[in-house]
């Protein structure tokens, strides 16, 4: 049970604060809650999602991305729709995101170039498929040869998969945060489109 009240409980700014530190901890800690949020995005009966790996968090520019697959389900999705749901929780800390952004596609440009060259050899192996993810087998099969299977490919030969790299940046526009707590729930929303920042509480 919780019985010591975090500084952040009836303060919005330190709330705001504690949000990015969250978003911080989980792009640099791989085994952190907020490392694998839930992407979701799509429009009326045109809806997708699954769990990304946080690749990067930006504070100043109020924007947080991940990698994906050109040829993936949600690209061509987020070309008619660019707008996302990001949903994040802690267990230990109690604590759940949502945040709602507008997508930009990056794909063979200077951000994808250097992304790219930070993607481990091992991470390449994910681009290197000669079929769309989704595609239909009359097997079970990774879609990918023995050898990339086997990570028997050099780095060199990893390059083949930047044809089939993109990053997705999201640009947040608002955030619901929500903190579950045995005195009492807090509830907030950011809209961080607004200058200065709005921020107000919610009933949870």
């Amino acid at each position: 049970m919780q019985n010591n009240k975090p500084d952040y409980y009836n303060n919005l700014d330190k709330t705001y604060s504690k949000i990015w530190n969250l978003l911080k901890i989980g792009l640099k800690d791989r085994n952190a809650p907020y490392h694998l949020p839930a992407f979701i995005c799509g429009k009326d009966n045109n809806f997708d999602g699954r769990l990304v790996v946080l690749r990067g968090v930006d504070e100043n520019e109020k924007k947080i991305w991940f990698h994906s697959d050109i040829r993936s389900t949600k690209i061509k999705i987020l070309k008619n729709y660019p707008k996302s749901v990001l949903l994040f929780y802690d267990k230990s800390e109690k604590i759940q995101l949502r945040v709602y952004a507008n997508v930009k596609i990056n794909y063979k440009n200077d951000f994808t170039k250097l992304s790219w060259g930070k993607t481990a050899h091992m991470s390449r192996q994910c681009y290197l498929g000669k079929k769309t993810s989704g595609s239909d087998a009359l097997i079970p099969t990774s879609g990918l040869s023995n050898n990339i299977d086997d990570y028997k490919y050099t780095i060199e030969e990893s390059e083949y998969g930047y044809k089939n790299f993109c990053v997705i940046e999201n640009f947040v526009q608002s955030i619901e945060w929500l903190y579950l707590a045995a005195k009492g729930h807090r509830r907030a929303y950011f809209n961080l489109n607004k200058k200065p920042l709005e921020k107000k509480w919610l009933i949870p």
